[in-house]
């Protein structure tokens, strides 16, 4: 007999792996020009391969990355050098 779960434990097991629990959650979260994409994909999609699909839209909506630009765009760049320009010193 096993006592193997079919479930994950730890402290993560209860948290899902992403807020977006619906598929208008998702639709809701992408930027205008991504939800032609998704209503495309989402209508091509074999029944089986919902729960990967609709997986990967919610975390690539939700992944946070759009807010990281939109904060500190810029910051820290330097526009203009490159790694490879060294001071030119006399000749």
């Amino acid at each position: 007999m096993s006592t193997a779960h079919d479930h994950p434990v730890g402290p993560f097991a209860s948290e899902p792996a992403h807020p977006l629990r619906t598929i208008r959650d998702i639709r809701e979260s992408l930027p205008p020009d991504q939800v032609a994409h998704f209503d495309a994909e989402l209508a091509v999609t074999d029944l089986d391969d919902l729960p990967a699909m609709l997986t990967r839209w919610a975390t690539i909506a939700h992944d946070g990355f759009e807010d990281f630009l939109l904060e500190t765009p810029f910051e820290g760049l330097d526009f203009g050098a490159r790694t490879y320009d060294e001071p030119q010193g006399p000749e």
